[in-house]
């Protein structure tokens, strides 16, 4: 079967290795000249089911009020009139009760230990490296009483089968010793072991690569503009070069969906929240974290890639604007040199900033849609690279006609 993949970030990729996997003619369209060029370039680097909560919280309503107002609050958003934006807030909002937020963490919970778990089979396959590590993900609390809180939160997840320790301020210390050259102050943190890190740009590169010596086709610097049908069928993709014919099309162009799909009647409620990272060198120094951490303080993470250290974090409604904001960028590089002082070379520190593809329950959009031979595999917001695997997975069994292994009735598009 001819498959046509729309988008050569980390989700589409993993989905096209896992058609070729099954036998399929498949191919990847990109307007980028390469692969993860855009969302999966330099993300927080973390795999992280520890952090299947949505965004769409109990507490966000009032940390939204907060922070209005703050150009270095952690969430920033910009009002503007954008009857999109307006209706996507009232849905997000409607999430935020305790009942919408359980059962949101439920489902993002399922995919991300399902993904997480396909990881192991993938590098055994390819043989494929990106900067892997399985030290687990490390939450940072400086205030006691969030401490406990937090806790409550992790007993939760540890019954839903995400294991974590609570640990003390003597434990994560001698757990992270990179907090014993810190002047930070800490109340304590939850361990999640079984998490892991890694570079998503190159383990989408590297699996590219593997993939494409397979013979899978990479149709780079071609921008589609138009999905064509015939009745219930999508017939042929229109691009900037020509009409590329199909029997199966993947959606996976994370915040840019939405464009392509409304033409078909297709209404996804995605929006972009655009992501910033900073890459410092680390070579040389030796203060620099060796778990994955994060800072819930600052609503920031840092993993460690190599020979850089990846600070990332911090989100802003402000439609389709990828201009980097220097001011936000260098406040998360700030805020990295004041905890940890000796991690690296700051002055090296190379920014970067990208679009996070958000639905209003913080669950990605993955399955069938009204069209037989369209399927969607977007809307992962910042879950991307922790559910990759699992994504690519559903998608390849429901091409290739098989039941897939978890789930999935409550994470397709009717839910809306």
């Amino acid at each position: 079967m001819r498959v046509i993949v729309l988008g050569a970030g980390v989700v589409g990729i993993t989905a096209a290795y896992y058609l070729q996997k099954d036998g399929h003619d498949v191919a990847v369209i990109d307007r980028q000249s390469g692969p993860g060029l855009e969302t999966s370039f330099a993300n927080g680097g973390q795999i992280s089911p520890s952090h299947a909560m949505p965004w769409a919280a109990p507490d966000v309503p009032k940390l939204m009020l907060k922070w209005l107002g703050r150009n270095d609050a952690p969430l920033l958003y910009r009002m503007r009139l954008d009857p999109k934006l307006w209706a996507w807030s009232l849905r997000f909002l409607a999430n935020c009760t305790p009942q919408n937020f359980a059962e949101n963490t439920v489902k993002n919970l399922r995919l991300s230990l399902y993904s997480r778990a396909l990881l192991p089979g993938i590098r055994k396959d390819t043989g494929i490296q990106y900067d892997f590590l399985e030290r687990g993900i490390l939450q940072i609390f400086r205030n006691q009483k969030n401490l406990e809180m937090a806790s409550k939160q992790a007993t939760i997840l540890r019954e839903l089968g995400c294991n974590n320790l609570v640990l003390n301020e003597t434990e994560v210390r001698k757990l992270e010793n990179a907090y014993n050259t810190s002047p930070d102050k800490l109340a304590g943190g939850i361990y999640t072991p079984d998490d892991e890190s890694g570079d998503a740009f190159k383990f989408t590169n590297e699996l590219a690569k593997y993939t494409g010596n397979l013979g899978v086709e990479f149709r780079y610097n071609e921008t589609v503009t138009g999905l064509n049908k015939d009745g219930n069928k999508i017939t042929s993709v229109t691009t900037d070069k020509g009409i590329v014919n199909a029997d199966t099309i993947i959606m996976s162009m994370g915040a840019y969906s939405p464009f392509l799909l409304k033409p078909l009647g297709i209404k996804v409620p995605i929006q972009p929240a655009k992501g910033y990272s900073v890459t410092v060198p680390v070579a040389g120094h030796n203060g620099a974290p060796t778990i994955s951490l994060t800072d819930e303080d600052h609503k920031i993470v840092f993993t460690r890639l190599g020979e850089r250290l990846r600070v990332a974090g911090t989100a802003e409604f402000n439609g389709y604007d990828t201009k980097m904001n220097e001011g936000r960028a260098q406040s998360i590089r700030d805020i990295a040199q004041a905890l940890f002082p000796s991690a690296g070379d700051y002055s090296k520190a190379e920014f970067w900033t990208g679009l996070r593809p958000l639905t209003p329950d913080g669950v990605p959009i993955i399955g069938e849609t009204p069209y037989e031979n369209l399927y969607l595999n977007t809307g992962h917001g910042t879950l991307g690279w922790t559910m990759c695997a699992g994504s690519g997975k559903i998608i390849a069994d429901l091409v290739s006609a098989r039941i897939p292994e978890i789930d999935i009735s409550d994470i397709g598009i009717n839910r809306f």
